[in-house]
């Protein structure tokens, strides 16, 4: 990465640490975009650059972008919900290192209605992401595997959640999306 990249990711990184920092300890609602901004000594402007609004702070990731690059290794002749399936499932070793910082992200998510609300046009950018990693099959064929595989997956990390983060993420993930695959 150039040195400008660097910096970017640096900057974003920051901005959405305090972000969630804030979040956790003054509540979504409570806490101002401007407030973010100063915990992460930018601008207001600079934070709407890297978060078009207030909510994607928290729901914004770079996991798309890992599935979508799993799924389009997969072997071509596997069946697209078992493809969509393992992806999400070997891309949660991509997930934040610190299970607690994941695990405080998806309860601010659950306990927010306007994060909450906002979690179906998450999941619909996803879909558009693995959509866009298969495009030699069946747009309907993905989009429906998909929409069945990240519903699967949400249940599972409700349930993880629910759970106070003590059991294996990975064996409530792989155990719902067994159950979509049958």
């Amino acid at each position: 990465m150039s040195l400008r990249e660097t910096k970017r990711v640096r900057t974003r990184q920051a901005i959405q640490e305090q972000a969630m920092r804030l979040f956790l300890e003054q509540g979504f609602d409570s806490t101002t975009v401007a407030e973010v901004a100063a915990a992460a000594d930018v601008s207001a402007m600079t934070v709407f650059r890297h978060f078009p609004t207030k909510e994607s702070l928290v729901l914004e990731d770079d996991y798309d972008p890992v599935i979508a690059d799993r799924v389009r290794r997969r072997p071509a002749d596997e069946p697209v919900l078992h493809r969509i399936a393992a992806s999400i499932l070997e891309g949660l070793a991509e997930l934040p290192p610190d299970p607690r910082v994941l695990l405080a992200r998806t309860r601010l998510i659950l306990h927010t209605p306007a994060l909450r609300a906002r979690l179906w046009e998450n999941n619909h950018a996803t879909e558009q992401a693995i959509a866009t990693a298969l495009p030699d099959r069946d747009p309907f064929e993905v989009r429906v595997a998909a929409g069945a595989c990240l519903a699967a997956a949400t249940t599972a990390m409700v349930r993880w959640a629910d759970d106070d983060g003590r059991t294996d993420l990975r064996s409530v993930m792989a155990e719902a999306l067994k159950v979509v695959t049958g």
